[in-house]
């Protein structure tokens, strides 16, 4: 293998062993707490809904693409193609709009009662299975294409133009209009809740800016202000979650747009922008690990449990 395979191989490895268990934890993790204290809060709910589309984006792209990077080759079958590839648009849309949800209903949580945004702290709880399921709707119907264009080999072996090498699998358009149309038509619609989220953090930013000098001035003590940290810790995270998914979206999508513009993408700006394509996965669990009280809860549980039962031994010591 030469320098590029090894990094790149290497690359795709670590993201996978982080993503799929650290995002099955969290699911575990949420269901286990639902099973036994029988209570989740609604942020709860749409993270164990954001692990699960993570993991399934790791499983669909991050797994087969590391596959292939240690030379396996020939995967799957047209089938195959077409599931494997159809999973991938569709989790990773679910994870954008999950991550956009979680954004909005962090912002209403923390919006002060004369916000407009104060009316959605009932109705996003109310209504949240109904919204959990529009979003499924939505990114199953509008990510057909891989159905229709996804193939295991290209025809007579040779890389038409105006198509996508995942290397395990090909999306092979039929002529430009397709090519582009698609293209364009999912970066406006991934846009749109990148910037809803980005307007959602940019808010919460600025209340808890407000909040921390109102909490200076005031000089109170840490007393009986514990909701308050906690909700503040929440919103934190949800931001570095939200600038973490920008900037990844943001080198995704920048070279997504150069693609749409060249016949052939080179094999190794396809490497990085499917590398940061997939990136999110596994630093998402990360960021729900540190900082969400639940998980962390479960995970010292677990430590614990693997410890071994420790001996009553008395030692004195000259």
């Amino acid at each position: 293998m030469d320098t590029r395979a090894i990094v790149k191989a290497t690359g795709f490895l670590v993201l996978t062993v982080i993503s799929i268990p650290s995002n099955l934890f969290i699911c575990c993790a949420f269901l286990h707490t639902r099973l036994t204290e029988a209570k989740l809060t609604p942020a709860d709910i749409i993270l164990c809904h954001l692990a699960f589309a993570n993991l399934m984006s790791a499983v669909t792209r991050s797994f087969p693409q590391m596959l292939t990077a240690f030379g396996c080759q020939n995967l799957f079958d047209d089938f195959g193609c077409k599931l494997f590839v159809y999973g991938f648009r569709v989790f990773r849309g679910l994870s954008i709009k999950l991550t956009c949800l979680l954004s909005t209903y962090q912002a209403v949580l923390v919006s002060p009662a004369t916000s407009k945004l104060d009316s959605l702290k009932l109705y996003i709880p109310k209504y949240l299975w109904h919204i959990f399921i529009s979003l499924y709707v939505f990114c199953f119907i509008t990510s057909v294409h891989p159905i229709l264009y996804s193939s295991s080999k290209p025809f007579n072996n040779t890389i038409p133009p105006f198509s996508f090498n995942h290397e395990f699998c090909y999306v092979i358009y039929p002529d430009y209009t397709a090519f582009i149309s698609i293209g364009l038509s999912h970066f406006f619609k991934d846009f749109a809740f990148i910037a809803t989220m980005a307007g959602m953090s940019g808010y919460i930013l600025i209340l808890l800016y407000r909040h921390g000098k109102k909490v200076k001035s005031l000089r109170s003590s840490d007393h009986g202000n514990s909701g308050s940290r906690a909700e503040s810790k929440a919103s934190r995270a949800v931001v570095t979650l939200v600038i973490l998914y920008t900037v990844f979206f943001g080198v995704d999508n920048a070279i997504w747009l150069y693609s749409l513009t060249i016949v052939r993408v080179a094999p190794l700006i396809s490497d990085i922008r499917v590398f940061f394509s997939i990136l999110y996965t596994s630093v998402c669990p990360v960021v729900v690990i540190v900082t969400n009280p639940k998980v962390k809860a479960k995970l010292k549980t677990s430590r614990l449990k693997r410890l071994p039962p420790s001996t009553d031994t008395s030692s004195s010591s000259l």
